[in-house]
């Protein structure tokens, strides 16, 4: 995220500063929407624990994980603090980890949809307020239809990364649970008392940017297929 805002074509520190205060919004809703899709998924499928405890709310300071947060802001994809989940609640253990699990990284996926929608209605009034030689107001329309276009590029991205990073099938992220409803049971019980260090192996690509340009890739492929859906390609 950061280096698409130092590199997008703003001219200054200013415009880089208020493009980023700009998509802090953002960035609570995608968090707390995908953690609250979890709970309310548990939630119909017998599990309340979640709801018990206040997290089924898109209210921001009962889902950030400061670290997660800080990885949003630095590259684009991070996570949220987890809502807690009774799994002996579920009538099919499996299938609705499973479930639970992938409600969260598809609520990203559909928001960031909605996202193109506005941007494919957007985009091209937004491009002619930035290029236009005819301003009557001088530079602040400019200005202003370039953070909304920056806020509606950024709010598509950070959506699309956040689902395909919680979607990789390591511990303790949304795939790896979704991976273990279709490994035999003793596969799954082979790998479970390993699950720390596969974390902690995670948590080092992770400060090393080694799996970026894997995220990027998929991430990139992604938009291209739904912003080709709604016309804009």
């Amino acid at each position: 995220m950061l280096r698409y805002l130092m590199t997008s074509g703003g001219e200054g520190i200013m415009d880089y500063i208020i493009s980023l205060l700009l998509c802090l919004p953002i960035m609570f809703l995608s968090l707390s929407l995908h953690e609250t899709a979890h709970g309310f998924a548990a939630y119909k499928l017998g599990d309340p624990t979640a709801k018990n405890l206040g997290r089924l709310t898109l209210n921001p300071i009962k889902h950030l994980d400061p670290i997660g947060f800080l990885c949003m802001i630095l590259a684009g994809f991070g996570w949220a603090k987890p809502v807690p989940i009774n799994t002996r609640n579920f009538k099919k253990p499996r299938r609705d980890i499973a479930l639970t699990s992938i409600a969260g990284p598809l609520s990203n996926l559909i928001l960031a949809f909605i996202f193109i929608i506005i941007f494919r209605f957007a985009e091209e009034p937004l491009a002619r307020m930035i290029y236009s030689s005819n301003m009557i107001a001088g530079r602040f329309p400019e200005r202003l239809a370039y953070y909304a276009y920056v806020l509606l590029y950024l709010a598509i991205q950070l959506n699309i990364n956040l689902a395909v990073f919680n979607l990789l099938p390591i511990p303790p992220l949304d795939g790896s649970k979704i991976l273990y409803m279709f490994l035999p049971p003793k596969v799954y019980f082979k790998i479970a008392p390993y699950e720390r260090y596969i974390s902690l192996g995670f948590m080092l690509l992770l400060a090393t940017g080694v799996i970026y340009p894997v995220i990027e890739t998929v991430s990139g492929f992604i938009t291209t297929h739904l912003f080709k859906l709604v016309g804009l390609m």
